[in-house]
């Protein structure tokens, strides 16, 4: 088994760094842009000080991002979607909506099965035996006899979206956002009022969120809450609006875009399970029909990325008579994420761990577990450049790392690899733009790429299966390798390979005369495509990146004719170099802009065109009534999730599983809607869990400016600027504790403890929460037992083992820890 470092919850920029500056209200939430993200924030700045922009921040910390805002709301970590879906019951109840944008392009006309329901905190369908939701067919829309979902245009049916979505946040009032994030009223309402005055055609508003979303039991729901108001809103596909992630490392959208994740192939297609066997039943069920008329689902075309992906893989031995060589992909019998890896080797059922730029000793869960499980291993190999706490965990580091060495059967090689100064090649920022990057340096001793590691051990592996043969050798013995250096590929050819190629002469399916590429050429997009085993693509988003006319990730042309940054030929943008996604949806139905002066795209009666790439079908008519979603068979974006989500259609708050309540205040009569019913948990790690009686403070982890995660510890200047691990405290949990700055304290959950000197500090207040009082604690996450800097305790030590319900991001952001004086 191989393991590559987890994004630990997906997203993308709908829009990117740039167009901030063109909103006229930001919310940062669930992030500290100013702290994480120190360069991208200087356009929170621009629109501050030229677009008279205001500011918010909701964070249970006041931080450097709220030291610039306008408004800081603190909060209790953990509550998020009870303080958003507040937000959309105001706006629902007071009418701040953006009428024509959410009746023209979201589903709230669509009606909902009436067999759809939710009560006591659970949607129809859950099962408590398996621990979620395994039927999911009531939560869909009432089909008509033609095939298309029913719609009711007045909004007045009782099961339309619209009307389900009122009664479902009727409950989230600004009262409950004062008992369970702990917010008074007068303030919630400052920021709601903010958000509001966006609602309008001529205001824009963007909301940046990072970890501090994504990092919790439901955090992909959190992230939804949130693009449910920018759609209530219409600040979705605007210049100045958006739901922008923003991400931790310069290349981990990258990372997902090319289906890093153990369910995803490259473009963010999906691995067969194990009931997949046949292929056309599996290209069926993802590429989606039209739910109604005249709307494109451009994942109809899923059949061309697919073959064409495989062709770029198996080339001549992807035929037809082998399905494109389907049956050499692995049919997942269940989700193979990084706790369930971590789990079958605690169980002793994986041999070997590839743990390549992945530091998980110190980025997985609940650290104890994680070095049992490792020890557990035959053989781990890890690759990075610098010796990291995995490549030391069979090593004893004192109080910090207590291990007996006798007791560890693992085999550890390092293998040292170069780091981005000493490589060339793109990256991939959090607003899709692909850049290419040139080598600044040499690598140091015997470091070499990462391309050169893994092709080293393929082509062995390759050798041994040729000679030595197997059970199933054909996917590794006739994986295509046609590099000039095949001991050594070119950051080059395989940008080439993944934008993809033609294999033979491709002609206009419209017009058999019209040759659109040369056998062996590069491909200019995505819509060239074929089904037929005529083209290859190694990731069909970044088709375009590298075309003909050659590599697009390098252009430095930052020319904005229009002002608001859209930089069309400084890099290159997926998908098709578009800058701002959904960005018909800025447009009235007749295709002119709904402000002019943050135009993107218009209509001119002939084409649609503007300073950004349409997307769009560039010539489809408004008067054809296509809605600008295209991805959904809808059309139009989704308030309800027709089965996508794991625990429901609508988000819902359920409390951390650490809660410093013990139950679930908008479900306080049903244990079962607690925490999230469908969350990932393995039985085992329940044990693990604290209860509030005796781990009675909140803890959360964030970064810091002077380092980056665990790795500028090893960096001398970053290592004096912050050079030993602190724990921040507010002043009041500081004097009933009995510490004062600089004594050290002891933070212990139930997995284990740390201890660090304490920041007392006016950053963190308490909270009321329920009547009662309590108290956040502060974890940065920078240190451990190796590096320069002075040797500290892994955050992780305190972490609990258990994963949102859908990306399995660990709930790194909301746990119970007890503070004493050390």
């Amino acid at each position: 088994m191989a393991g590559l470092a987890p994004t630990f919850g997906r997203g993308a920029m709908t829009n990117h760094w740039v167009d901030i500056k063109n909103a006229d209200v930001i919310l940062v939430m669930g992030g500290n842009a100013a702290e994480a993200h120190p360069c991208g924030f200087k356009w929170v700045t621009e629109a501050k000080a030229h677009n008279k922009a205001r500011l918010i921040v909701v964070d249970p910390r006041f931080t450097r991002t709220a030291s610039v805002a306008d408004f800081h709301v603190p909060t209790r970590t953990g509550t998020d979607i009870v303080f958003l879906g507040a937000i959309i019951n105001y706006l629902l109840v007071n009418d701040k909506i953006q009428h024509e944008y959410v009746r023209n392009y979201t589903d709230m006309p669509f009606i909902v099965r009436d067999d759809f329901a939710f009560k006591d905190g659970l949607f129809s369908g859950y099962s408590e035996k398996a621990g979620g939701y395994p039927d999911k067919s009531t939560w869909d829309y009432e089909m008509g006899s033609d095939g298309y979902a029913k719609i009711d245009p007045t909004l007045q049916d009782p099961r339309c979206v619209y009307q389900l979505m009122k009664t479902h946040y009727s409950r989230y009032t600004p009262e409950m956002v004062e008992r369970i994030c702990g917010v008074p009223s007068d303030k919630f309402h400052k920021v709601a009022e903010a958000l509001a005055s966006t609602a309008t055609p001529d205001r824009a508003g963007t909301i940046l969120y990072a970890l501090g979303w994504t990092h919790h039991s439901t955090g992909a729901q959190t992230i939804r809450t949130g693009a449910m108001i920018q759609l209530l809103l219409g600040n979705m596909g605007i210049a100045g609006g958006g739901m922008n992630a923003l991400r931790g490392h310069s290349n981990i959208q990258g990372l997902t875009d090319l289906g890093l994740m153990s369910n995803l192939l490259p473009g963010y297609m999906t691995l067969p399970n194990e009931k997949e066997q046949d292929f056309d039943a599996y290209i069926a069920t993802r590429a989606t029909k039209p739910l109604r008329p005249n709307q494109l689902s451009y994942w109809k075309n899923y059949r061309s990325f697919h073959v064409s992906l495989m062709k770029t893989w198996w080339g001549d031995a992807a035929t037809a008579e082998n399905n494109w060589a389907f049956d050499y992909l692995p049919k997942l019998d269940k989700p193979y994420d990084l706790l369930q890896a971590i789990e079958l080797m605690h169980q002793g059922k994986m041999n070997g761990y590839i743990a390549q730029g992945f530091n998980m000793l110190a980025s997985a869960p609940n650290k104890q577990k994680v070095t049992e499980a490792l020890s557990k291993l035959k053989w781990l190999v890890v690759m990075d450049p610098l010796a990291v706490e995995t490549a030391e965990f069979w090593k004893p580091h004192g109080e910090f790392h207590e291990v007996d060495p006798a007791k560890i059967q693992t085999e550890v090689f390092r293998l040292p690899t170069t780091c981005f100064a000493e490589e060339r090649g793109s990256l991939v920022s959090s607003a899709r733009w692909l850049q290419w990057h040139w080598q600044g340096s040499e690598p140091p001793g015997q470091a070499r790429s990462d391309l050169d590691i893994m092709s080293g051990i393929f082509l062995r592996m390759r050798t041994m299966y040729k000679r030595d043969g197997g059970k199933f050798p054909d996917p590794i013995v006739n994986l295509t390798w046609n590099y000039a250096n095949s001991e050594s590929p070119t950051p080059e050819e395989l940008a080439k390979e993944f934008n993809g190629k033609a294999l033979v002469d491709l002609y206009d399916p419209k017009d058999a005369t019209k040759l659109l590429a040369k056998k062996g050429e590069q491909l200019s997009s995505f819509s060239m495509l074929r089904d037929d085993g005529s083209t290859t693509s190694g990731c069909w988003i970044f088709c375009g990146a590298w075309t003909q006319a050659g590599n697009q990730m390098g252009r430095r042309d930052n020319t904005d004719p229009t002002g608001i940054g859209q930089t069309l030929n400084w890099a290159w943008a997926w998908p098709l170099n578009r800058r701002v996604l959904y960005n018909r949806a800025s447009c009235d139905v007749k295709g002119k802009p709904f402000d002019p002066k943050r135009k993107l795209i218009a209509w001119n009666g002939t084409t649609w065109n503007g300073p950004d790439i349409p997307d769009f079908k560039a010539d489809e008519p408004p008067e054809n009534g296509m809605g600008p979603f295209i991805m959904l068979g809808e059309g139009v974006a989704r308030f309800f999730a027709r089965g996508a989500m794991a625990e429901g259609p609508f988000p819902e708050h359920y409390e951390p599983f650490e809660n410093p309540l013990g139950y679930n205040p908008m479900h306080p009569k049903n244990p079962l809607a607690t925490s999230n019913p469908a969350a990932r948990v393995f039985p085992q790690d329940r044990a693990q869990f604290g209860k509030h009686e005796d781990f009675p403070h909140i803890a959360t982890s964030y970064r810091l400016t002077e380092h980056f995660h665990y790795w500028t510890k090893h960096a001398k200047l970053n290592a004096i600027v912050q050079p030993e691990q602190f724990v921040e405290i507010g002043e009041e949990l500081a004097k009933e504790v009995g510490v004062v700055a600089g004594e050290r304290v002891r933070v212990s959950s139930k997995r284990g403890h740390i201890i660090a000197k304490a920041v007392v500090t006016k950053r963190i207040k308490s909270l009321m929460i329920e009547g009662k009082k309590m108290h956040t604690v502060g974890l940065p996450i920078h240190w451990g037992f190796t590096g320069l800097a002075k040797p500290g305790y892994l955050i992780n030590t305190l972490t609990p083992s258990v994963g949102d319900a859908n990306s399995q991001t660990p709930e790194f952001k909301s746990f119970l820890v007890k503070v004493e004086k050390a």
